[in-house]
């Protein structure tokens, strides 16, 4: 209210003091004359301020006029004028909304449209490392690998696109399984940008699975200096490589040095059970049998395992079955409890041919935890004792539908593996296998093995007897392959 007032006030001051000025001038004598080749014009003070202002304007239209035309005859050479700049700017604008529009569309999931913009985009910028990005990834989500292709190979033109054309191409490689390929552009995206995670994970999975485990190990470092891994997660997994690069090396020419790797791998990670198998077999073949001892103790410490069990056996592959159960109470001893150091016992005792002895490690746990291997080595001290065929029989197709224990499964996809590997075969994971039992399905077998037990016999009930503490055994052979043999007289 107040500002209309004061703007209602200025106007009214501007024409009274117009009025006032052309008054002044009106009552003004005298004037001008022009006189020109016999002509003569006289003016008055208020006529000479009127065709002033006129002519005032009159040379400014005329100036704005040449201006004009000098800008279009420039414009025209080429030079870069207002009338220039007015056109870059409308193209300008024009590729900045088409690149915006691509990259809606892309993010909506319409790749085609995308494309269509990335086009546009590209005929109305300069901005290459903008319009070369959207149009691969336009390319990619409409499933057009070779324009997608093509747009990151121009990405390598420029400095600050080179790692993005790299990590696109590379990719690309990926989906299309030609991981040689695929490795190299892995390398090259990892010396660009040492600290980028996701190149570090893809290519230390590339060369696990090129067995490059020198490279893998310094990939891992470069993790471990990026903060990407915690230091506990990095030893073991340091230790899994160094394990494979010894087992790569492992030859005639070369076993000092594979030895070497195994042991360091051991002393990485002691509880990687398959690194301290390979460590005292190493450390056997040296000579150093008690160096051996120590190494398979430490880790039967950590974690009972029959690969452990039979790299023990090797130490003293001649030995007899009662000496073997006095040198395994080397580790029998130290956890004496643990399902995996009762069941080494009842298979030692039953190589022995101790039976009573086998049927005390073995205890109840072809009643609390049934597995094939504990079934298997029932079996076999039934058939040692003299049972009837019919009960070994029947303990033999109990252990033919009871879980198989623990075993070598992936922690990501689930897998089942024979032996340990640093890869999963199935989902490629690294360091994914555990030594653990898989989860098991539950319902009636298709073959129907679950009423084999009814047919060919039923097993005794076992004779519930303390465990008492016995002398050690080597690891045995196969239980079924003992409850097979014929029974002793």
């Amino acid at each position: 209210m107040l500002w209309t007032l004061l703007k209602v006030v200025l106007f009214l001051s501007f024409i009274a003091a117009l009025t006032f000025g052309a008054g002044v001038l009106l009552e003004t004598g005298g004037g001008i004359r022009i006189a020109v080749a016999g002509w003569e014009l006289t003016l008055g003070p208020l006529q000479s301020v009127i065709i002033a202002l006129a002519l005032i304007v009159f040379l400014w239209v005329v100036f704005k006029i040449v201006s004009l035309l000098v800008a279009i005859l420039r414009f025209l050479t080429g030079d870069e004028t207002a009338i220039s700049r007015y056109f870059d700017r409308n193209r300008e604008r024009k590729g900045y909304q088409a690149l915006t529009d691509g990259f809606l569309a892309l993010a909506s999931g319409e790749g085609r449209v995308a494309m269509a913009r990335a086009q546009r985009a590209e005929r109305y910028l300069a901005k290459p490392e903008l319009t070369n990005l959207l149009m691969a990834q336009s390319a990619e989500a409409s499933g057009d690998t070779k324009r997608a292709s093509d747009a990151y190979k121009r990405l390598l033109a420029d400095d600050k696109t080179r790692f993005v054309g790299v990590r696109g191409l590379m990719k690309q490689k990926l989906a299309e399984g030609d991981t040689d390929t695929a490795l190299k552009l892995a390398e090259k995206a990892f010396a660009m940008k040492p600290r980028h995670a996701e190149t570090q994970d893809i290519l230390l999975r590339l060369q696990a699975e090129h067995a490059d485990w020198k490279g893998a190990r310094q990939t891992l470092g470069a993790k471990l200096k990026a903060g990407e891994l915690p230091r506990d997660v990095y030893r073991r997994r340091d230790a899994v490589l160094a394990l494979q690069e010894a087992k790569t090396v492992i030859d005639d020419t070369a076993s000092i040095e594979a030895r070497e790797a195994a042991i360091e791998a051991n002393r990485l990670s002691p509880d990687l059970i398959p690194a301290a198998a390979m460590a005292a077999r190493g450390l056997v073949a040296k000579g150093d049998r008690k160096g051996a001892t120590r190494v398979l103790k430490k880790a039967w410490a950590v974690h009972p395992h029959p690969d452990l069990a039979a790299a023990f056996a090797e130490i003293e592959p001649t030995e007899t079955p009662v000496e073997r159960i006095k040198r395994f109470r080397a580790l029998t001893d130290v956890q004496r409890d643990h399902e995996q150091t009762r069941l080494l016992l009842a298979e030692l005792h039953v190589s022995a041919e101790d039976f009573p002895a086998a049927r005390r490690d073995l205890g109840d746990i072809v009643t609390t935890h049934p597995t094939q291997r504990s079934l298997a080595i029932m079996a076999a001290i039934a058939r040692g004792e003299g049972e009837d065929d019919s009960v070994v029989r029947g303990w033999l197709t109990r252990a033919l539908t009871a879980p198989r224990g623990p075993q070598w499964c992936c922690d990501k996809c689930q897998a089942i593996h024979a032996s340990w590997h640093p890869i999963c075969d199935n989902c490629g994971g690294f360091d994914t296998l555990s030594w653990r039992e898989p989860p098991e399905t539950t319902g009636p077998s298709a073959t129907g093995t679950e009423l084999l037990p009814l047919i060919v016999g039923q097993p005794a009930p076992a004779p519930a007897e303390p465990a008492t503490q016995v002398p050690e055994a080597p690891a045995a052979e196969d239980a079924e392959v003992i409850a097979t043999q014929p029974r002793p007289d």
